[in-house]
């Protein structure tokens, strides 16, 4: 009996991972590839980091609530009152979504001047800021 050649195993994760055939154009006359098999290192790194500050952002910001600080964003505190397990949720969610996106279209042009990959950039920016303006706000209230 023979078998299928496109099983899935963790090998076909791995040798993909390593060996994934389109880094770059097919023909020299197709420009920039938007869509991928690989995409560069930087962008996993800025997704994950992205990712755990969001965790780090909801907890940080239940804590201060808890603490007496109001939510600034209008919508988040909307879904905030909708309960706790709702506001992580869509924190979560929202901020997922947004990432897998981003790394999606990472090599497309937003109003053709910006890469999105440095949009990713930005936000891993911004989101590192707001961590560390809640862990100051935190030792304050201590």
């Amino acid at each position: 009996m023979r078998m299928e050649r496109r099983h899935f195993s963790w090998k076909t994760f791995i040798y993909g991972f390593l060996l994934s055939r389109r880094r770059s154009a097919r023909r020299t006359g197709d420009g920039d590839v938007l869509f991928m098999d690989w995409h560069h290192p930087w962008l996993f790194f800025l997704a994950i980091s992205t990712m755990m500050l969001s965790v780090a952002d909801a907890f940080f910001t239940l804590l201060l609530l808890d603490r007496g600080m109001i939510e600034a964003n209008p919508v988040m505190a909307s879904i905030m009152q909708q309960g706790t397990h709702t506001f992580v949720a869509a924190k979560l969610a929202m901020t997922g979504c947004g990432i897998l996106t981003l790394v999606f279209f990472a090599k497309a042009r937003f109003l053709d001047c910006i890469r999105t990959g440095l949009i990713l950039t930005v936000l891993f920016s911004g989101y590192a800021c707001l961590v560390c303006y809640e862990i100051v706000n935190l030792l304050k209230l201590s």
